[in-house]
């Protein structure tokens, strides 16, 4: 990938102006053969904040899970409509752009060309941003949200009999997919489409730095480089570390309960962390290597295995069932969207508050990671067609997965439900790790694509550490994206640790309550984010206007 300079980029209109320079706060020096070229509040803050979690969480462990579960029942129980009400906005706003004369805009100017093709976008996007989840949750969501959480009331196929209801499968499935494309669908996109294009506007357009701060120039003007801006890049250190940490800790889950599956390697929090552990070190070689001969490399190949295992599965598996349970779940998707979307109304708060606000919460602390990944292999397309293959494109490949997945492993279910294996990690007793190896179980080469599965889930991890760690260097490095590599190294080091301390202060819970901490704050950042966006577009039409006089003249 090509790298900017160290200045910023030269501005295409002349609406915004400043004499901030790329760097001219950053502390820059060596110790040793030791290179650093850091933001030095933006840097020492963050990585003084992150180090005294990591150190509290281990020292206080018990009192550090209490606190955890206290964050994630007050974000999910009393902050749950706040959470759909922001999501559904930006989905709204999203619309807006395409539909407005604001997506004729061109990012990086009216003679901008596109960098990069949408395969090598696609992959460096999908194994960044949600890899971990696509193997995490491919089969567990559907299959737990068509037995078990019920979305919009629709009834559980099993009985308090636990015997099945034939008659009530079909409802099920088509709703039970329904829901979880939902979770992975436009709503997520729309999140990653305001804060990508943020970045892509006030950089390429505007020639300010790449920077999450640079957003609210319109705001601020020059006080942005000042504390409010400090302010702004700190929350979205801790968002980016926290939403990474999930990410990790429930790929490091996933990865052990293939090895006790295959190898019969106990599960314990001790092996979740030797396996944090040694990824982390091989993300630690991919960061050294750089974007080209690190994790763009990686996420090719891995979207390349990750195609195969997926055909595997289609045609290993029932194929007809799969197909048409994809569709299925797809119609249902359209029809109910609304009310799937409803922050009002609602009965189904099993599933409402217990998955989509820890969803929305999720997408909202990634947003700086992937939002900033998508920005920078964005430049040259226009508003419309950004918006559009951000929202769509993605959600179609993700439906297809989730579909394939889910409804193999609903059929395996209902086909067998006394002796499958997912009726059992899923229902009976919700082991969610081990969901995607009962499916593959009832497949042929089970033990072969169990170990597969282990590789991508493990791949996935070191692409998603060194990819966070590139965003989260350039953020405390002051917009600098060619900052001294043991930089990326030390944020690779601190999103391991967080997500060992987190998996021994809590599991699970603990995951998601980092994750719905640090979205609060930063989902009031990102509204107000819609605006600065259209005060950058509104300038971007009159530029566009002036120019088509100029030329008419």
């Amino acid at each position: 990938m090509s790298t900017q300079s160290e200045q910023a980029p030269t501005p295409v209109s002349d609406d915004m102006q400043t004499d901030y320079t790329v760097g001219q706060d950053n502390f820059e020096g060596s110790l040793g053969p030791i290179g650093f070229d850091i933001h030095n509040r933006v840097f020492a803050i963050s990585a003084l904040a992150s180090i005294v979690f990591i150190v509290l969480t281990l020292l206080f462990p018990e009192r550090a899970g209490n606190l955890f579960q206290s964050i994630v029942s007050f974000s999910t129980g009393t902050l749950d409509s706040y959470f759909m009400i922001v999501v559904d906005g930006f989905i709204l706003f999203c619309l807006a752009l395409v539909v407005l004369p604001y997506g004729k805009v061109r990012l990086g100017g009216p003679d901008a060309t596109p960098e990069y093709g949408y395969l090598s976008w696609f992959a460096m996007l999908f194994a960044a941003g949600i890899g971990i989840g696509l193997l995490f949750f491919g089969v567990l969501e559907p299959v737990y949200h068509a037995n078990v959480s019920s979305p919009l009331g629709t009834p559980s196929p099993f009985g308090i009999d636990g015997e099945l209801n034939a008659e009530a499968v079909a409802d099920a499935t088509a709703m039970g997919l329904a829901g979880t494309y939902l979770h992975w669908g436009i709503h997520g996109w729309a999140v990653y489409v305001v804060m990508a294009l943020a970045l892509s506007i006030f950089t390429y357009n505007k020639g300010l730095p790449f920077s999450i701060r640079s957003a609210f120039f319109p705001l601020l003007g020059d006080r942005v480089w000042g504390w409010w801006g400090h302010i702004i890049d700190i929350l979205a250190v801790f968002s980016t570390l926290f939403g990474l940490a999930t990410s990790l800790g429930l790929g490091a889950q996933q990865a052990n309960a293939g090895m006790n599956f295959v190898f019969g390697l106990d599960v314990s929090i001790t092996t979740q962390v030797v396996v944090i552990a040694a990824v982390t070190a091989v993300a630690l070689v991919s960061v050294w290597r750089g974007l080209e001969g690190g994790v763009k490399r990686l996420s090719e190949i891995n979207m390349g295995m990750a195609v195969l295992f997926f055909f595997f599965v289609l045609f290993a598996g029932p194929t007809l069932a799969a197909l048409a349970g994809f569709w299925a779940g797809l119609e249902t998707y359209v029809t109910k969207f609304i009310p799937l979307s409803a922050p009002f109304g609602r009965e189904d708060d099993a599933y409402r508050q217990s998955w989509t606000i820890f969803y929305w919460a999720w997408w909202i602390s990634w947003a700086p990671f992937v939002g900033m990944f998508i920005a920078r292999v964005s430049r040259g397309r226009t508003v419309r067609e950004f918006v559009i293959c951000v929202l769509v494109i993605p959600s179609l490949f993700i439906f297809i997965w989730m579909g394939v997945f889910g409804a193999t492993a609903l059929d395996q279910l209902y086909a067998n439900p006394a002796g499958s294996l997912v009726k059992e990690y899923v229902i009976d007793s919700y082991s969610p790790e081990l969901s995607l190896f009962g499916m593959l179980n009832e497949l042929p080469l089970s033990g072969l694509m169990s170990t597969l599965g282990i590789i991508l889930a493990l791949i996935f991890f070191v692409t998603s550490s060194d990819s966070g760690s590139l965003v989260i260097d350039t953020i405390t490095a002051g917009g600098k994206i060619d900052a001294p590599r043991p930089q990326r190294m030390f944020w690779a080091t601190v999103e391991g640790l967080i997500a060992i301390v987190l998996l021994i202060g809590g599991g699970l819970s603990a995951l998601q309550a980092g994750v719905t901490a640090t979205a609060i704050p930063f989902s009031g950042v990102m509204i107000l984010m819609c605006y600065t966006i259209i005060k950058a577009l509104n300038g971007e039409l009159r530029q566009l206007r002036r120019r088509r006089a100029e030329s008419a003249s």
